[in-house]
């Protein structure tokens, strides 16, 4: 797992964080597979998309063969062994300066609610399976303070293939509890994640206000009452869009519900149940319904 803390962004004393899914959540396509056929095609053309083409069908296949998540993602590093790090990294600049500035890039409402928590005093969080060449410069254009991702592991400035852990599933809720921790004056109840799919709940878990974007039948099932559902396709004013900073109290939540929000506030114990694996087959959890 990668945290990347952008000195420039990064808060000393946030309101309270808010953690986003990228892939299909913040952005409408999947950010590593976009990357890897802008890649293939600048160096080798049309032979380089029938390269993409012909990977894209093999993850396919083993996601729907059901091979972990985690296992699909490994994969997926092993396609830039011997890469250049420094090389990608520019590739990845190039790749979002081209795919921003076209419309229907980003999801307008989450973009929209991001903005509006951070203008909130809250820390943004992005969280996923990516890499940095992809998610490097989204955060700088979001304002994120922090990245949360796979890390691929580099020697000799080289890729090896081989990631140290993947940011998918229980990886991402290690990696938020964790973020969570440093930041002992901010109460979990008071955050708020974003995700769209079911990998994405052992994060969604871990805050106070889940959003599922796109309405995931699955997510919505498993949050429950604490679920709010965002539109793909809701923009300023949506139900997406938080409502303005200035209707809240310093330091107070945005997007639907604060802390005086009980049908969907938590406790602070959630973390702490979480942490122990409360909730899951087997284990009791505290009994305040955090979960």
């Amino acid at each position: 797992m990668s945290l990347v803390a952008h000195p420039e962004l990064t808060l000393q004393q946030p309101a309270y964080l808010v953690f986003s899914d990228v892939d299909e959540t913040l952005i409408t396509c999947k950010s590593m597979f976009d990357f890897l056929r802008f890649r293939l095609t600048r160096s080798l053309g049309d032979e380089g998309e029938a390269r993409y083409r012909l990977i894209r069908d093999q993850l396919r296949a083993q996601g729907e063969a059901d091979v972990p998540r985690e296992e699909v993602n490994r994969a997926y590093y092993r396609l830039h062994a011997g890469q250049d790090a420094g090389e990608l990294a520019a590739l990845g600049e190039q790749w979002f300066a081209e795919r921003s500035a076209e419309p229907g890039f980003f999801v307008p409402a989450t973009l929209a609610a991001l903005r509006r928590h951070r203008e909130a005093g809250a820390a943004l969080v992005l969280v996923s399976g990516s890499f940095s060449p992809c998610l490097a410069p989204l955060a700088r254009a979001v304002g994120a303070a922090y990245t949360l991702a796979t890390e691929p592991l580099v020697e000799r400035g080289r890729y090896t293939g081989e990631v140290v852990r993947p940011m998918i599933g229980a990886g991402k809720r290690a990696a938020v509890l964790d973020l969570l921790a440093f930041h002992p004056g901010v109460d979990p109840a008071r955050c708020y994640a974003f995700g769209d799919h079911i990998s994405d709940l052992p994060m969604l878990e871990c805050v106070g206000h889940p959003r599922v974007v796109g309405g995931d039948a699955q997510l919505l099932e498993r949050l429950g009452r604490r679920a709010r559902p965002v539109p793909h396709d809701a923009g300023p004013g949506g139900a997406g869009d938080p409502r303005p900073a200035a209707a809240h109290g310093p330091g107070r939540a945005v997007d639907g519900g604060g802390p005086a929000d009980a049908g969907a506030a938590v406790p602070g114990c959630a973390v702490a149940c979480w942490s122990m694996g409360a909730g899951l087959a087997g284990v009791e959890a505290c009994g305040h319904g955090c979960l």
